[in-house]
């Protein structure tokens, strides 16, 4: 790895990580219902997405081609996915007391998930494709940025650390400090076993069916804070 790749690697985590921690923060506490805090937040996330591309073609100066569908990793993502389907599923029993349902509620109705079906409709875009744009984010681009300026596993922690920044901002908005903490542990452990699942089969699509188990237990649970059952 030559000096120029690794400055241009940490070049493109400088301009891409705090986007996204800038955006909530800007959304939930700079001006919060303001315009111009929606427009900045959206900017953030076009941006989040945008340079990963942008970058990739002009330059590491490679050509756009879509990963091919593969099984590799399947059986490891799918065990754990189920682990953390698992892991979440018992965290909110044991501690879900700690979690105020109406201000979650209220919060959901303030981003417009007022009713069952507009909330399923949200969770199955963010189960579905919300969940695949992280993984090209954070696992093509960024874990790819850290794996060229350290280590393995280094790389994979670095990449879990930074998947959770824009996390823990979010959780505060939500949840008291006992469960952003716990939810913010959580987030990172996931980022970093699908990085370390990328790490290991190189195939994006095997992040991305271990992701997808650990947002539907999370909609689950969310469903059942604000509309009960």
């Amino acid at each position: 790895m030559t000096d120029t790749n690794k400055r241009n690697a940490a070049l493109a985590l400088l301009l891409l990580v705090p986007a996204p921690s800038i955006g909530v923060y800007t959304a939930v506490y700079g001006a919060p219902g303001a315009f111009f805090a929606k427009a900045f937040f959206m900017a953030c996330k076009v941006w989040l997405l945008v340079l990963p591309l942008v970058w990739y073609l002009l330059v590491d100066k490679q050509k756009l081609t879509l990963p091919r569908p593969s099984g590799k990793g399947m059986g490891m993502a799918v065990a754990t996915g189920s682990a953390i389907f698992l892991a979440i599923g018992a965290g909110y029993f044991l501690f879900g007391h700690w979690i105020d349902p109406k201000l979650v509620s209220e919060k959901a109705i303030e981003v417009g998930l007022s009713t069952p079906m507009l909330y399923l409709l949200g969770a199955a875009y963010w189960c579905t494709i919300n969940s695949l744009l992280e993984e090209y984010v954070w696992r093509w681009f960024v874990f790819t940025r850290c794996e060229a300026l350290m280590p393995k596993w280094p790389a994979v922690i670095a990449s879990g650390v930074f998947f959770t920044l824009h996390h823990v901002i979010a959780l505060t908005v939500y949840f008291d400090w006992r469960i952003t903490v716990l939810a913010s542990l959580g987030v990172f452990i996931g980022g970093a076993t699908w990085s370390w699942i990328y790490l290991t089969y190189r195939n994006i699509y095997a992040a991305y069916v271990s992701h997808v188990f650990a947002d539907v237990v999370i909609f689950w649970i969310g469903y059942r804070l604000i509309f009960g059952g």
